[in-house]
């Protein structure tokens, strides 16, 4: 550290929380920090706004240290200026009972998780009333929605150590997000680190990872492998999943930010009545393969990003375990280019992506001429977006607008969002939103065909408005927030109930769905003292639907959800966290009381059931022993017709991070 400018200059040197201090004077909070280049593309147009906002408070010295190297990600690289509600947070989760990030996201009010098996083996995840199928996922904001199913959209090959965050991101004018979409966000813990983590517990579970990060300068590298399995909780539940995933991100002045990621994952397990609740020896398997590259660069005032993903996933479903029944192999792959402008009156940018989707399959697709090996049937089909945004930020006050084309085999789209964020005081936010979004028809909505289904080509886009309100309070250690949102949804795509066609199941479009919904939510932390942290959660939605067919899903949502959570130091080195979760379904289902039998049946109605999770850790050092019990009240419940979840469970495990 070189000193360069000993003059001795009057400032302030006090900066603690009385009431005489600096930053009690300021009547604001103050962040004190460094962002790398990649992240100060976020602050572009609050340039003019912080100038006006300067500390008046001087130096003492002027000092040239050391250079650091930070890596820094844009938060929210996604198609227009877009609200983002954190829906799990790591170092806030850190003590929570949580295995999986399927257990985490069952824990936020907006999100309906609906599992068909323990420990994440195969479960759904729908967004304010929507579909599996209407929900945009993101890793690291590289888009790898699935576009044969929504069922394979999140299994993605991460753990949930490598997880720092997800968030559910609204306002995506364009084709996949009907209902919003989530992000997955990865990092290390630390920028140097090694770690171990195995656990053990009831019906033969057991996990094991080793993960660790490695930093010099502007690069760093951060890598995971994972296996975790079970003997199943019930007859033919069992699974086995293996994970593996590397990271690595660049930046240097010169050349700007790099961006690279790579992953596998192999999951088989056992699928007692998942997809037909009366055959409990369904077998499925599926092996995923998926890489990406970002560059970001800032020239100036102008900023540029460019991103392409891949991803391949082969499935295997028997519909009696060791038989084949259907294979499928599909691959996505995506790009993008964006280019952002600064200036005075605001940023404006000018982007583009598109996607092409392939399928083989044993009875996906268009048949084809001469079989590929075992595959008989094909499709492929290209998409692409085309936007342009403007953003002003003034002190208090941020609008935004989009518009946007999209281009897909069903024709062209005109696409839209508008939003505007106000902030009165420093501890008040209120945001205003609406959007207009798309999706499209899956390989399976088109082509799956099966004793009980029959297939429908002839469907077109899913199209959406959506109008959201938002208001947040911060009170300290107090956070309120409340949200409202109402989406009118129409040319909603659901497998209908017809007698006309055989008594099958028919995958058809001939109803418009108005979704309701509210949230509430409000949370307490402290650093001190025996309760740390508290936070509840509420969320009620519903629907007008206009038709009277029977549809399989649309009408089975989450009307009722709320989530507490409660964090207490109860010794030094020892930490108690509770989870509860009630929860009340709309609609009814088809019971089959005789496994194998689908001609005795029953119409049953959901009922609500609660849940109680918790976890008692102890660490110290580089050591950290837990022991998690879920379902502590041992309830029995399902999130789909005819497919109980496990009772109660224990679990013991251990983590040893070194370098940390």
């Amino acid at each position: 550290m070189e000193n360069i400018q000993p003059k001795q200059i009057p400032c302030f040197k006090r900066w603690n929380r009385k009431g005489w201090s600096v930053f009690a004077s300021l009547k604001r909070y103050v962040t004190i920090g460094v962002l790398a280049v990649g992240m100060s593309m976020l602050l572009l147009a609050t340039q003019g706004a912080s100038a006006q906002d300067a500390d008046t408070a001087a130096v003492l010295r002027t000092l040239r240290i050391e250079r650091v190297g930070i890596t820094g990600s844009r938060t929210a690289p996604t198609r227009s200026t877009l609200a983002q509600t954190p829906l799990f947070d790591r170092k806030a989760e850190a003590a929570a009972p949580l295995r999986t990030p399927e257990a985490a996201l069952r824990l936020a009010p907006s999100v309906d998780l609906r599992e068909r098996g323990g420990s994440g083996a195969q479960a759904d995840i729908s967004i304010r009333g929507g579909s599996f199928d209407q929900t945009m996922v993101l890793l690291n904001g590289i888009d790898f929605t699935d576009a044969r199913t929504g069922h394979q959209s999140h299994a993605l090959p991460v753990d949930l150590d490598a997880v720092a965050g997800i968030d559910l991101i609204e306002g995506v004018a364009g084709v996949g997000a009907y209902a919003g979409a989530v992000n997955i966000r990865t990092a290390p813990l630390a920028p140097d680190y090694l770690r171990f983590d195995g656990s053990g517990g009831s019906y033969g579970y057991g996990h094991a990872a080793l993960s660790g990060a490695a930093t010099h300068g502007g690069f760093t590298l951060m890598s995971a492998l994972s296996a975790r399995r079970s003997d199943g909780y019930r007859p033919n539940t069992d699974f086995d999943t293996r994970k593996a995933y590397l990271r690595a991100t660049c930046e240097t002045e010169r050349a700007g930010l790099f961006d690279l990621q790579a992953g596998w994952m192999r999951h088989a397990f056992g699928s007692n009545g998942f997809y037909a609740a009366y055959n409990p020896d369904q077998w499925e398997r599926t092996k995923t393969m998926l890489g990406s590259a970002r560059w970001l660069k800032r020239f100036g005032r102008l900023s540029i990003e460019a991103a392409t993903g891949w991803r391949k996933v082969f499935d295997r479903y028997d519909w009696k375990r060791g038989e084949a029944m259907n294979r499928h192999r599909t691959e996505d792959v995506t790009a993008r280019l964006q280019v952002e402008f600064a200036r005075r009156g605001g940023v404006t940018s000018l982007g583009g992506d598109c996607a092409f989707n392939r399928i083989r399959s044993t009875n996906l697709g268009e048949e084809l001429a001469h079989p590929d090996g075992r595959y008989t049937h094909a499709k492929r089909r290209r998409t692409g977006n085309l936007r342009l945004r403007h953003t002003r930020q003034w002190e208090r006050l941020d609008l935004a607008a989009a518009l946007g084309a999209a281009f897909t085999p069903y024709g062209r789209a005109a696409l839209w969002s508008l939003s505007t964020v106000w902030r009165p005081t420093h501890a008040w936010r209120l945001e205003a939103a609406v959007t207009q979004s798309m999706r499209l028809p899956t390989f399976t909505d088109l082509y799956y065909t099966s004793p009980a289904q029959i297939n429908n080509p002839d469907l077109k886009p899913e199209r959406a408005v959506t109008c959201r309100l938002a208001a947040a309070r911060q009170l300290r250690r107090w956070q309120l927030s409340a949200t409202a949102y109402y989406r009118a949804g129409r040319d909603i795509i659901d497998w209908v109930w017809r007698e006309d066609m055989e008594g099958k199941w028919h995958s058809e479009q001939t109803s418009e769905l108005d979704t309701y919904g509210i949230e509430l939510a409000g949370g307490y932390s402290a650093p001190t003292g025996v309760l740390r942290r508290l936070s509840l959660a509420y969320a009620c939605t519903t629907t007008d639907r206009s038709s009277r067919l029977i549809a399989r899903s649309a009408l089975d949502f989450l009307r009722h959800k709320a989530v507490l959570t409660a964090g207490m130091q109860l010794a030094r080195r020892c930490t108690l966290t509770l989870t509860g979760l009630l929860c009340e379904r709309n609609g009814s289902y088809t019971a089959y009381p005789v496994a194998g039998d689908a001609s005795v049946t029953e119409i049953r109605s959901f009922e609500p059931y609660g849940l109680v999770d918790a976890r008692l850790a102890w660490e110290k050092g580089v050591c950290r022993l837990w022991l998690d019990a879920t379902n502590l009240t041992d309830t029995r419940y399902c999130d789909l017709g005819g497919i109980p979840l496990a009772g109660r469970c224990f679990t013991a495990g251990l983590s040893v991070t070194i370098g940390r």
